[in-house]
């Protein structure tokens, strides 16, 4: 990870590395960095509360942030689960209104807040810029509508299979084939949560994939022995 010769982050070279800046001329790069601060968040502490005003929007440099609503039940609804050079806040701060849900680290994570009017002043002088945050915004909404799909219109079990199909490599270029061990992101209560499920369902769900020796399940690790038979599982 970049870092100065006091030991401390270097910021600029960090925000280079991001997809959003890769294609920013240093000086930009620098008047970002300039009004952009590191957070650092211990694992199961809080970023902020739903409420809490936005003055910016937050890169992830390593770990792991659900979004959540929650409830005055005491139970919550992931929204996302976000790792390593995802961005979250955007839509927020360009509505000028308070978080809609809280952000709770998952692990030990490292986080840059970029403020508000350094994102302004770049998006006033370049064009190029604005594209790509228009981009990551538009691939934010056309998830949720995916999302509302899912839940509206397929079974809890194809929930599941489509969820373990996407954390396989290349499987978005339709290359996943064969058998492949994967490693879920977190624990099952949250991605339960995230697939609009009670933990007992997902469980549920699980044992019969199982049954049928469709994947082994060995904590959060998930062998497929057959990709093309998860894919094609009629349920």
């Amino acid at each position: 990870m970049p870092q100065t010769t006091e030991n401390r982050l270097d910021i600029p070279a960090l925000l280079a590395r991001l997809p959003l800046f890769q294609e920013l001329l240093p000086a930009q790069i620098n008047q970002i960095a300039a009004q952009t601060r590191e957070k650092r968040l211990a694992k199961g502490e809080m970023l902020f509360q739903k409420g809490d005003p936005c003055r910016g929007f937050y890169v992830i440099v390593f770990g792991q942030l659900k979004l959540a609503f929650p409830s005055a039940s005491g139970h919550e609804k992931v929204v996302d689960i976000l790792g390593p050079k995802q961005s979250f806040g955007e839509a927020v701060m360009f509505m000028d209104r308070p978080y809609p849900v809280f952000a709770e680290a998952l692990a030990d994570s490292l986080l840059l807040h970029v403020a508000k009017d350094a994102v302004y002043e770049q998006l006033a002088i370049d064009p190029s810029f604005a594209r790509r945050m228009l981009a990551g915004l538009s691939m934010r909404l056309h998830s949720l509508l995916q999302d509302v799909e899912s839940y509206s219109l397929r079974s809890s079990a194809q929930r599941v299979i489509g969820y373990l199909l996407q954390h396989c490599p290349n499987e978005r270029h339709g290359q996943c084939e064969g058998a492949v061990t994967i490693t879920l992101p977190t624990s099952k209560q949250i991605i339960a949560s995230r697939l609009n499920l009670t933990p007992e369902t997902l469980s549920r769900i699980f044992h019969d994939l199982a049954e049928a020796k469709l994947i082994a399940v060995h904590g959060k690790e998930i062998e497929i022995p057959d990709l093309k038979r998860l894919r094609e599982y009629d349920f």
